[in-house]
């Protein structure tokens, strides 16, 4: 089972639970009409990866950086940055024919995640994500449709969570392709000063 990292402990997620269509701006620049409803999807914890790669199968990948929550006893203990990777063309083809994402979604290798560090008891969360030192994506819990303990309510109106489990909170606008050896900084901050910082370089298609 995959694992990631909290402080000194290694946490193995049973899922990671998915926002979809969580920021206005992200929702319009691929195309897609406001939910009327929260919209959910499952990765197994098999798509949890340290590696981030720039293609899968032949299949070119798109990044997706969102405020990722840890679950435990009950709540968000934790928040990390994670990479929502997505096979873009074949979700689009999926979307057109009405059927479900898990192929353009819960592959191995498309969730990765920053370190954890404990949430903040105050002050506004949101994430920087750059790409070979150039900004690509930026936003925050202002930005979002849904709060984190709204998604954790409707989530949990359906679906057991286990300690341990991840919940990606949906992507701010700046999508695209993953290229390859590019370097990935993903930056947590927290009223706009930077409280954590990890990095990846994409590996060869």
């Amino acid at each position: 089972m995959n694992k990631v990292r909290f402080g000194s402990n290694e946490i193995t997620p049973s899922k990671v639970v998915c926002v979809g269509r969580n920021y206005v701006a992200h929702i319009h620049e691929l195309g897609n009409e406001i939910p009327q409803g929260m919209v959910l999807f499952v990765k197994p914890n098999s798509a949890i990866s340290a590696q981030l790669a720039s293609s899968h199968n032949g299949d070119q990948l798109h990044y997706e950086a969102e405020l990722s929550y840890l679950y435990e006893k009950g709540k968000f203990t934790a928040v990390a940055i994670g990479l929502d990777l997505t096979k873009r063309e074949v979700q689009s083809q999926l979307k057109a024919k009405s059927l479900p994402w898990e192929r353009s979604k819960a592959f191995d290798g498309s969730a990765l995640f920053t370190d954890f560090v404990p949430v903040p008891e105050e002050g506004e969360l949101a994430l920087r994500l750059s790409i070979n030192d150039e900004c690509v994506q930026q936003g925050g819990t202002s930005l979002m449709i849904y709060q984190p303990d709204v998604i954790l309510e409707e989530v949990q109106s359906f679906m057991s969570l286990e300690d341990g489990d991840i919940i990606m909170t949906g992507t701010p606008a700046g999508v695209g392709n993953v290229p390859a050896n590019a370097k990935f900084t993903a930056s947590l901050l927290c009223d706009e000063q930077e409280i954590h910082t990890a990095q990846w370089v994409a590996d060869q298609p």
